[in-house]
């Protein structure tokens, strides 16, 4: 074997081609609605993640409140004391938690899960949600 070959040449292949990680879900399913006490078709979608508004600079839990609420008096700022996550050394995460709710076909209430899924993609039915 020449000194310059990659002796694994299978792991070079494999490190390039990593698959696409797409969790994929019907539009419609049977499930228990709670509100109708009983197994009915529901629809699947996902919930839109809300943004903090630039309308609102001083809503609740904003950085300009935060700063404010901190620079009066005595005393250390609590959890805004510690350093970032950043000075931490901590990895940050790659995906972001995306909740799914179901629709009852039914009553027409919607039920949301508890826990989001972490998925870099979802895909229900044909429309994609990142």
């Amino acid at each position: 074997m020449s000194r310059n070959a990659y002796p694994y040449p299978h792991r070079l292949e494999k490190a390039s081609a990593l698959p696409d990680l797409t969790m994929k879900l019907p539009k419609e399913t049977n499930r228990f609605c709670p509100y109708c006490r009983k197994h009915t078709s529901q629809l699947v979608m996902t919930q839109k993640n809300k943004s903090r508004s630039s309308v609102h600079p001083m809503g609740r839990g904003s950085p300009a409140r935060v700063k404010s609420r901190s620079l009066h008096g005595f005393g250390n700022w609590g959890k805004r004391s510690k350093k970032g996550a950043k000075d931490w050394k901590m990895k940050t995460k790659a995906t972001k938690r995306i909740t799914i709710q179901f629709k009852c076909k039914v009553c027409n209430k919607i039920k949301t899960m508890h826990h989001g899924i972490r998925v870099s993609r979802i895909e229900i039915g044909d429309k994609v949600s990142t």
